[in-house]
Formats: structure tokens, C-alpha cells, sequence
């Protein structure tokens, strides 16, 4: 009898580390999954060709007839009610995409990485859940650096994003990473003890 595997979300603001600490993760030996990852597999696969038309019509279709990123990005960011339509199609469909992956993994403890884990109240989707948590002036900075953006244009990022430094998380795992990468490299050892 296969053995139900120990699911747990890996989530924090933009510019806290998450992508190092899924990366940190791979290296000991983890299963990590991404919905960034699967979405890309999903939409390159021509999975959501249909939904798409049917929610956007042919002007999210680029001149080959393929579904464009940047099309329906345009139209979304403009119409909060489409981008709800979007999300409604979309999530289901990448958790129902890596949950299946991770149900073939050999190990039973599989690491999600969810960049809006409670905006979508997906929290509860998961066994357990760990925070990675930053100061936000390092997060700023660590923003501008990755994606070439001005301090103002971070901040609006930062801004639109959950407000993770207004919440205490008792009851969830917390990693403060200092940006030091041996430092989050022990702190993430001492939480894969704790499991």
C-alpha cells in the first residue's frame, strides 16, 4: 500500500528567499514542486487553450494561434474580475498537476512552493506550512537586483503582494533569512529535524 505523503508549502513575500530555499531543499535530497513550474507545463501543453478562449476570447491567442502570457497578463492586470475568472481555471488545475506528481514520488515528505498560499486560502491544502520571512528593506533591494526594477517600482511589487510582516503565524513554521545563504541553509536543516 502506497503511503500518503507528508505535503508541505513553502511561501513568503516576493524577495524573501523562497526560490533559494526550494533550491536549498532540492540539494538535501527533497522532492520540491512549484506552481509557477506546473502553470508553465499546463499552459505550454495547450491544457487551458479552451478555457482560455472561452474566458478571453481570440485576443489572448497570438498570430500562430497560441495562447500568449503577455496578452493575457494585459488583460488581467486591468479586469480584477478576469484575473478571478483566470484563477478559478488555473489553480485547480496546477495543485490537481503537482499533488499527482509528488503522489509518484518515492520519499513521503514533498515541499510545495506557493507564492499566494493564503491570498487563495490554499493553506489548507497542505499537511503543514513553512514561512520564509525578510526584512523588507532587504527584500526591496534583493527585488531591484533580481528583476532590474528602480526602488519605486520594487516597492509597488512589494506593496500589492500579502502584508506577511502584519501577521504573527503562530501556527506555522517561520525561517527569518538574513540573506546569508549558509545561515538559511542551517536553519532549513534544524526544520527538517523537526518533521
Amino acid at each position: 500500500m502506497k503511503q500518503s505523503k507528508l505535503k508541505i508549502a513553502i511561501t513568503g513575500g516576493i524577495g524573501s528567499g523562497k526560490s533559494t530555499a526550494c533550491a536549498l531543499l532540492k540539494e538535501e535530497g527533497y522532492p520540491v514542486y512549484s506552481c509557477d513550474e506546473a502553470y508553465a507545463q499546463l499552459f505550454n501543453s495547450g491544457y487551458f487553450n479552451e478555457s482560455f478562449l472561452k474566458l478571453f476570447g481570440k485576443c489572448a491567442f497570438d498570430e500562430e494561434g497560441k495562447p500568449s502570457r503577455e496578452r493575457i497578463s494585459k488583460i488581467v492586470f486591468s479586469d480584477r474580475q478576469k484575473l478571478k475568472e483566470l484563477d478559478k481555471i488555473t489553480h485547480p488545475a496546477i495543485f490537481g498537476y503537482m499533488f499527482k506528481k509528488a503522489e509518484e514520488e518515492e520519499k513521503c515528505v514533498c515541499f510545495f512552493e506557493v507564492p499566494l498560499l493564503f491570498e487563495g486560502g490554499y493553506q489548507k491544502l497542505f499537511d503543514k506550512v513553512l514561512i520564509i520571512m525578510r526584512d523588507e528593506n532587504e527584500r526591496i533591494k534583493s527585488i531591484m537586483q533580481r528583476d532590474n526594477l528602480s526602488e519605486e517600482e520594487a516597492l509597488l511589487r512589494l506593496n500589492s503582494q500579502f502584508k506577511y510582516q502584519n501577521n504573527t503565524f503562530a501556527e506555522y513554521y517561520v525561517i527569518h533569512n538574513s540573506g546569508n545563504f549558509d545561515d538559511l541553509r542551517v536553519k532549513l536543516r534544524l526544520y527538517l529535524k523537526t518533521l
